[in-house]
């Protein structure tokens, strides 16, 4: 690069050799950098041509004549197939590492979720094995808390087994005719006191005058929707706060179920993986409070096993918004 630009600058023929040798030098690495650029190209064209037509002279049958044009054209088509092949296998890695640390992020959660009961399960029964189980009181207690880890332990690997059985497709609903208003009032009947401890009012918008709202889904499977959103809300909710349930229209055929909180709210980068398995915004708190932390996960198989959508909406400080679509019937 450096001699081309020293010979155009010292060459007694060219004007500009003292009004612009930097400009001489630069001219010089453009000329260097283009001749290299086709000199590559023309050597991968010349080696994807050469290829090709020794491909046909392998397959061809012997005495029919190979035009340049169709060599060409075979060799061009080949340059793209190859680099349409490059950029769907760059895309398929990126979307396998992907797939790679999400599956190295669930196993460290589920190991976490997993210790926690286990440790105290056995922290209690080694202390009973000890000698406290002497003690009628410490022995009363201490295996009460271990039945207590215990439970979490069969609810984390029910939630899961649950969770891959809709996955799988080996699980199914079963829907049918039930009033949803009936279900709602229910369920907010049996989290009644949990909300008391929280000190945290429930309350259900419900038409005046109206007792009946008829859908076609699985009852079990709503009511566990119900059950793990309210759950949630309770959770994320502050004392004095309000968690309400409401019905909104979506259309004539569908409603769409709304979990109202006026608690902490949701920051906005942690709303795209509430979904996610074991994937909790608080970590710290919220494993205090017990749980599996699959029932947001539940919550979405359940209701795309219904072919409906969920919705969530939520700011940080003020409150959130979950709400998921049923079909309505007569």
């Amino acid at each position: 690069m450096l001699l081309i630009g020293g010979f155009l600058y010292f060459s007694e023929g060219f004007t500009f050799k003292s009004e612009h040798p930097l400009l001489i030098v630069l001219g010089g690495f453009v000329l260097f950098f283009s001749f290299s650029f086709f000199l590559i190209q023309y050597q991968n064209e010349y080696y994807i041509f050469s290829k090709v037509k020794a491909l046909y002279d392998a397959f061809y049958p012997d005495g029919i004549p190979l035009s340049k044009e169709l060599l060409k054209r075979d060799a061009q088509s080949l340059t793209k197939s190859i680099q349409e092949f490059a950029k769907e296998s760059k895309l398929e890695i990126e979307l396998l590492k992907g797939k790679e640390n999400y599956r190295k992020e669930f196993i460290g959660n589920l190991a976490h979720e997993l210790k926690t009961p286990l440790f105290t399960v056995e922290s209690y029964i080694l202390t009973l094995a000890d000698g406290a189980a002497e003690d009628e009181v410490l022995r009363e207690k201490y295996l009460q808390k271990a039945a207590q880890g215990v439970d979490r332990l069969n609810h984390i690997v029910t939630d899961l087994d649950l969770i891959t059985k809709f996955e799988a497709g080996i699980t199914s609903i079963e829907t049918k005719r039930f009033n949803l208003y009936a279900l709602i009032e229910e369920v907010m009947g049996l989290l009644e006191i949990r909300a008391q401890e929280k000190n945290i009012e429930l309350l259900f918008d419900k038409p005046i005058g109206l007792d009946e709202l008829w859908v076609f889904a699985d009852r079990k499977r709503i009511s566990q929707v119900i059950t793990n959103l309210v759950v949630n809300s309770l959770k994320y909710g502050v004392s004095g706060g309000t968690t309400e349930v409401s019905i909104g229209v979506l259309s004539k055929q569908k409603i769409l179920v709304r979990i109202i909180d006026n608690g902490r709210g949701i920051e906005e980068e942690h709303i795209p993986r509430l979904f996610e398995r074991f994937y909790r915004v608080d970590k710290a708190r919220n494993r205090d409070e017990g749980g599996s932390g699959l029932g947001l996960a539940i919550v979405k198989h359940l209701i795309e096993a219904h072919q409906e959508k969920i919705y969530v909406q939520s700011t940080f400080g003020v409150g959130s918004e979950f709400s998921f679509s049923l079909s309505k019937t007569k």
